[in-house]
């Protein structure tokens, strides 16, 4: 198997939410070999099976939400191997500023 994996990458927006990507990180030519990734998000979010086709934004996904969960992805090969993925989403608020005083 192609030593494929998930990176993220996520931004707080305030009042407990984020917006957040995760796409599909390896080899070039390991990822030229990818004919789409299917996503499954946590069962919450509308349409929680998601399929990406966009090879050069290495299969992106972004969205927003509130919570961390393990995202599932299912990577298709032009070839019609499979490869199976998860990736623990992370979500941290920014560093509180110090009190001044």
């Amino acid at each position: 198997m192609t030593p494929l994996r998930l990176e993220q990458e996520a931004a707080y927006q305030g009042d407990d939410y984020w917006k957040w990507s995760v796409w599909l990180a390896g080899r070039q030519p390991d990822i030229d070999r990818v004919k789409y990734v299917e996503y499954t998000l946590h069962p919450t979010f509308p349409d929680p099976v998601r399929r990406i086709r966009d090879r050069d934004s290495q299969f992106r996904l972004s969205t927003a939400g509130w919570g961390e969960f393990t995202i599932y992805a299912k990577v298709v090969f032009k070839d019609g191997n499979q490869q199976f993925l998860e990736h623990e989403l992370k979500l941290s608020h920014p560093a509180e500023e110090p009190a001044r005083g």
